[in-house]
């Protein structure tokens, strides 16, 4: 999930930037080859943390039977475990601006590795479901901030690469999310079927992701000494009066505004709800374990070359409805194979619901078409995604609720499928061809 709050990144950026030399709160360099020396890290350090911002949630998907059964863990608890994730995206992405400030965008990031590798090192052992659910919440909250501040390190360190380097980090957190999902099971079979060592092991790709970032630790002391009695970068100017207090466009005038904040809470809460329960769906039609993985593997997989396409596609349509029904049309019929015949065509539906989740890099992509000034797209951008992510958090765990409750998958799936259609309403909505700045002022 790579869709952070802009306004708050925008702040960063220019916080972190100003005054800098052209390799920014890097570590102190003796020459051209040391310089490139700490970019080659650099980029190493980005790789890493994006291959570990997703496996805390696909790892535990691979898993949730048997973590239920090992903590006793009700539905409905299960449910609130898959409802976790978007709400400390919610609760501590919205942090991660103002730590960078202080601190350096870089040594957040390393105690963002630091505090996953601890939570999942620490929650398969912790003794109980409110342990688990605490672990969890540790590793999601480096998850949280890494997640906002790497776009952040991207333009910071890469100016002139920011599309290269954007690219390398989206197949690299891919790759992570697939990864995980397919090799739990077969991990945790070849440490002798314990889940909590299977889940554990994750922990260890986490530690290796804190060793490149620790050079970078010393933009604490550099982030600090550049920055004015005023509070204020070195060199940066004055703001202007009334800058920053509240801003002109109110965009919840904006009703474009509102469709998209719902179109991303409901995307979001079908990507929740499939990389939480997706492999216990098919498990629970007969599919073995580890061939569950693998087709929550491919769902996530078929995010990296659409993400690519779909929104270089959609930039060049004025409305972008007709991109919205496509993704809307292969989710519906995901869900129709699933409630029908989860099991005898389960790789078509894994394939079908992985093009559905595809709405997130077209949201991302509306949100940067649907404003005409760069203030409009920072505010547009923060609030569809804090608003997207709080209405995301109630699908996973009503789901679980659901299964509970029915006995079986068919009410579940009827309910996701039923959030479909919405999301494709609101979706065309917000790709109409006008700006939240036109809908805001002629009020």
């Amino acid at each position: 999930m790579m869709g952070p709050m802009a306004s708050e990144e925008t702040r960063t950026i220019e916080s972190t930037t100003a005054g800098t030399s052209a390799t920014p709160g890097a570590p102190e360099t003796g020459g051209t080859a040391t310089r490139a020396w700490t970019m080659r890290l650099l980029v190493v350090g980005i790789v890493l943390a994006a291959l570990n911002l997703r496996p805390a949630i696909t790892s535990l998907g691979a898993l949730l039977e048997e973590v239920r059964d090992g903590l006793g863990m009700s539905g409905s608890v299960a449910g609130l475990l898959t409802s976790v994730p978007p709400l400390c995206f919610a609760v501590f992405g919205v942090t991660a601006p103002r730590l960078a400030r202080r601190f350096g965008p870089g040594a957040v990031v390393c105690a963002g590795m630091a505090a996953i590798g601890a939570g999942l090192l620490i929650r398969p052992f912790a003794g109980g479901t409110a342990g688990f659910l605490a672990a969890t919440a540790l590793a999601l909250m480096g998850i949280a901030v890494s997640n906002v501040l790497m776009p952040v390190i991207v333009k910071r360190y890469f100016p002139d690469r920011v599309g290269s380097m954007t690219g390398l980090y989206s197949m690299a957190l891919a790759m992570g999310t697939a990864t995980a999902a397919a090799a739990t099971v077969p991990l945790t079979d070849a440490v002798g079927g314990d889940w909590r060592s299977g889940l554990a092991l994750w922990a260890a790709l986490a530690a290796a992701a804190v060793l490149p970032w620790i050079p970078f630790l010393r933009e604490r002391g550099a982030a600090q000494a550049e920055r004015a009695p005023g509070g204020r970068a070195r060199g940066e100017a004055p703001a202007a009066p009334g800058r920053g207090e509240a801003p002109a466009l109110r965009i919840t005038r904006s009703r474009t505004a509102w469709a998209l904040a719902v179109f991303f809470g409901l995307q979001a809460t079908a990507a929740y709800i499939t990389m939480g329960w997706m492999p216990q769906i098919f498990r629970d039609a007969g599919v073995p374990a580890s061939t569950a993985g693998l087709l929550l593997a491919v769902t996530m997989v078929m995010g990296v070359p659409l993400a690519f396409v779909i929104p270089r596609l959609a930039a060049r349509l004025p409305h972008q409805g007709p991109i919205v029904l496509a993704l809307g049309a292969s989710g519906l019929a995901g869900y129709a194979g699933l409630y029908l015949a989860p099991a005898a065509g389960a790789w078509a539906w894994a394939l079908l619901l992985g093009v559905a989740n595809c709405a997130f890099p077209l949201a991302l992509t509306m949100v940067g078409m649907r404003a005409g000034t760069g203030a409009g797209v920072a505010q547009l951008s923060a609030f569809a995604q804090s608003t997207g992510y709080l209405i995301s958090i109630p699908g996973p765990l009503l789901v679980g609720v659901l299964y509970q409750h029915s006995g079986g998958w068919e009410l579940p799936i009827a309910l996701m499928a039923a959030l479909m259609v919405p999301q494709t309403i609101v979706g065309v909505l917000a790709g109409r061809d006008r700006t939240v700045e036109e809908e805001a002022t002629a009020r």
